[in-house]
């Protein structure tokens, strides 16, 4: 009585096809898709930008690369 068997999703399922239709529901799940793609990007670069060395230059004009060491 406390699970749903598989004709009580596919019930669930057509009712909600019916109600907004498999053109929205499309859409809704290529939003989400770009949402959580945008969202890993996003982390990505976060976690790039951390590892990334700085240019600082020296006294004598010369470049050094100082990298921050990640605090974990």
């Amino acid at each position: 009585m406390g699970s749903f068997s598989i004709w009580h999703w596919l019930i669930v399922l057509v009712i909600v096809v019916l109600v907004f239709g498999t053109k929205r529901l499309g859409n809704i799940g290529k939003d989400l898709g770009s949402a959580v793609r945008g969202f890993k990007d996003g982390i990505r670069e976060g976690e790039a930008e951390k590892t990334e060395a700085k240019d600082v230059p020296s006294e004598s004009g010369r470049v050094i690369d100082v990298v921050e060491k990640d605090k974990r």
